[in-house]
């Protein structure tokens, strides 16, 4: 696919004819033993909510990357909703957040 992963979400959230979106990776914030990293992406309509899940294991840090189709106007809003995103997919999924996926198999 031409223009790669990136490329497909730029194109799919509406952000991108050419360059790739700014990414600003901003403190994190901890949460019931894990990090979120909010990361809102500058799209031509706003701020796009995407963000990083953290946390420590005996075997070391693993990381879950978040991207959502939520955009908002002010990168302030965007760093709050990413937050919170984070913190419902915590919610929501624990540690399967970091569960490897494997693909459908094929018939």
């Amino acid at each position: 696919m031409a223009g790669g992963i990136g490329g497909f979400f730029r194109n799919l959230f509406g952000g991108g004819t050419g360059t790739p979106a700014a990414e600003s990776v901003e403190a994190a914030t901890e949460y019931k033993g894990y990090q979120i990293r909010p990361a809102p992406q500058k799209q031509a309509n706003g701020w796009l909510t995407s963000g990083v899940i953290s946390k420590q294991f005996p075997d070391g840090v693993k990381e879950h990357r978040f991207i959502r189709a939520d955009t908002y106007p002010s990168r302030d809003d965007s760093l709050a909703f990413c937050v919170s995103k984070g913190r419902q997919i915590i919610d929501e999924q624990g540690d399967r957040i970091f569960a490897e996926r494997t693909p459908p198999a094929s018939s």
